[in-house]
C-alpha cells in the first residue's frame, strides 16, 4: 500500500518556560530562561545545584488529588500536554469518540527515565519503615509506559497504546513510530510524545557524577549554552510535549486546523560508545530523514538541533549536520532551545518538536540564547540570543541518546 500523509493537528506542553504552549512559545520566542536554583530537594552538598524545573504547575485542572497521588511527576506533566494537545486538536473524547474512531486513536508516549523520584523515596520508606509501608500503587505509578496508558484510558483512545524508550532521543522515537503507525493504518490519529521529571537527588547526582552536567551554579540562566567556547555541560531539564498526529484526509474531512505536515523520520545507531557520540550516527539518521521525505540536503531551511551544552556532543553535532548536508549546512539556521529549557531527557523530543512545528507554522526560528562567544569549531548559524522571522518550508529535528541511538524528523510547511 502507499504511504499515507500525516500531519500536525494538535499541540500541548508543560516546560520549564511555560505549562502552556502559548505560554512557553512566547518565552522561547523572547529568549526567557526557565533554569534556576534547584528547589525540589537541597542540593547544596551536589556540584550541580541548577535545573530547568516546571513551575507554578496546577495539578489540580489536570488530575483529582486523589488520583495524583497515583502517580508520579512525569505522568502528571504528560497527562496536562497531552489534554492540552487533544483540545488544540478538537478531538472527540469519551462516548463522543464512537466505537470506530476510538479503535484508530493510538497513544505512543514515552519517558527516558520515568519515576525516579518515587523509586528514590519508595526505597527511603522501605529502609526506615519496612516493606509494608510500600504503596500498592508504586510499580503502575513509576513505570514509563503508563502516560500512555492513563491517556487511553482518559480519553477513551483504544488504539495501540505504547511507549518507546531510548534515552535522550525517546519522545522524538515516539513521534516518528506514531506517524509510521498512521502511514501504514494502523491508526488514523495518534497522540505521540515524551515525557520526564527526574530533577531529584538520583537524578542530579548520576549524571553529575558522568561530569555531564554544567556547574555554572552562580548564574544560572547562562548555563545552557550550546556552541558557546565556555560551554561546561548540561543542565536537566523536566516536563513534557505531546502532539497530535493525522491522517491528512481525516484531518481535512473533520475541518481540523493543520499545523505542518510530518514527512520524514530517519533513525541509526552508532554502535560505538555507550555514552559518547559518534559523527557517523547522526549523519545518517539525518539523511534517512531526507530520504524518507523525499528531499534534498538544499531543502532544508531550520534545523532544531539536540544541541545540549556539552563540550563533545555540541561539536560532533555540527560535525555531524555538516556531513548530512554538507556544504549547504552553513546556509541552514540552527537553533538549540535547550539554551532555555535545559534537556528534558526522554521529553526532550516531545517539547523540542512542538517548537520546531511551531517554528515552520509562524515563519519564525527560537534563539539560541547564552552564545556570547561562539566556538570557533562551531561555525554554522545558530540563530545566536534573538529570535529570527525567515522563510520556513522545511525543518528538521534531531535527538540523540545514550546506547548510541539517533533519531531525526521532518517536518514540512503545507
Amino acid at each position: 500500500m502507499s504511504r499515507r500523509r500525516v500531519v500536525v493537528t494538535g499541540l500541548g506542553c508543560v516546560s520549564p518556560v511555560g505549562n502552556t504552549v502559548a505560554d512557553s512559545w512566547a518565552n522561547i520566542l523572547a529568549g526567557k530562561s526557565g533554569i534556576g536554583l534547584i528547589s525540589k530537594f537541597d542540593a547544596s552538598n551536589f556540584a550541580c545545584k541548577i535545573a530547568g524545573e516546571v513551575k507554578g504547575f496546577d495539578l489540580d485542572s489536570y488530575i483529582r488529588a486523589k488520583d495524583a497521588r497515583a502517580m508520579d511527576t512525569f505522568i502528571h506533566f504528560g497527562i496536562a500536554a497531552a489534554e492540552q494537545a487533544v483540545q488544540d486538536a478538537g478531538l472527540p473524547t469519551g462516548d463522543a469518540l464512537g466505537e470506530e474512531l476510538a479503535t484508530r486513536i493510538a497513544c505512543v508516549i514515552g519517558s527516558g527515565i520515568g519515576g525516579l523520584p518515587l523509586i528514590e523515596n519508595t526505597h527511603v520508606e522501605l529502609i526506615q519503615r519496612g516493606p509494608r509501608r510500600i504503596t500498592p500503587f508504586f510499580v503502575p505509578a513509576s513505570i514509563i509506559n503508563m502516560v500512555a496508558g492513563h491517556v487511553s484510558m482518559r480519553f477513551g483512545f483504544k488504539g495501540p497504546n505504547l511507549a518507546v524508550v531510548t534515552a535522550c532521543t525517546t519522545g522524538l522515537h515516539c513521534i516518528g513510530v506514531a506517524g509510521r503507525m498512521i502511514e501504514y493504518g494502523d491508526a488514523d490519529v495518534a497522540l505521540a510524545g515524551g515525557a520526564e521529571s527526574t530533577v531529584s537527588p538520583l537524578g542530579i547526582g548520576g549524571f553529575a557524577a558522568m561530569r555531564a552536567l554544567s556547574t555554572r551554579n552562580a548564574d544560572p540562566q547562562t548555563a545552557s549554552r550550546p556552541w558557546d567556547r565556555e560551554r561546561d555541560g548540561f543542565v536537566l531539564g523536566e516536563g513534557a510535549g505531546v502532539l497530535v498526529l493525522e491522517e491528512y484526509a481525516h484531518a481535512k474531512a473533520r475541518g481540523a486546523r493543520i499545523y505542518a505536515e510530518l514527512c520524514g523520520f530517519g533513525m541509526s545507531a552508532d554502535a560505538g560508545h555507550m555514552t559518547a557520540p559518534s559523527m557517523d550516527g547522526p549523519r545518517r539518521a539525518m539523511l534517512g530523514a531526507l530520504r524518507n521525505a523525499e528531499m534534498n540536503a538544499a531543502d532544508v531551511d531550520y534545523l532544531n538541533a539536540h544541541g545540549t551544552s556539552t563540550p563533545l556532543g555540541d561539536l560532533n553535532e555540527t560535525h555531524a549536520i555538516k556531513a548530512a548536508l554538507g556544504a549547504h549546512a552553513y546556509s541552514t539556521v540552527i537553533s538549540s532551545t535547550k539554551s532555555m529549557t535545559g534537556h528534558l531527557l526522554g521529553g526532550a523530543g516531545g517539547i523540542e518538536s512542538v517548537f520546531t512545528v511551531l517554528a515552520l507554522h509562524e515563519q519564525k526560528v527560537p534563539p539560541t540564547i547564552n552564545l556570547l562567544q561562539q566556538d570557533p569549531e562551531c561555525d554554522l548559524d545558530y540563530c545566536a540570543n534573538t529570535a529570527r522571522d525567515m522563510r520556513i518550508d522545511v525543518a528538521v529535528k534531531n535527538n540523540f541518546g545514550f546506547g548510541g541511538t539517533n533519531g531525526t524528523l521532518v517536518f514540512k510547511r503545507i
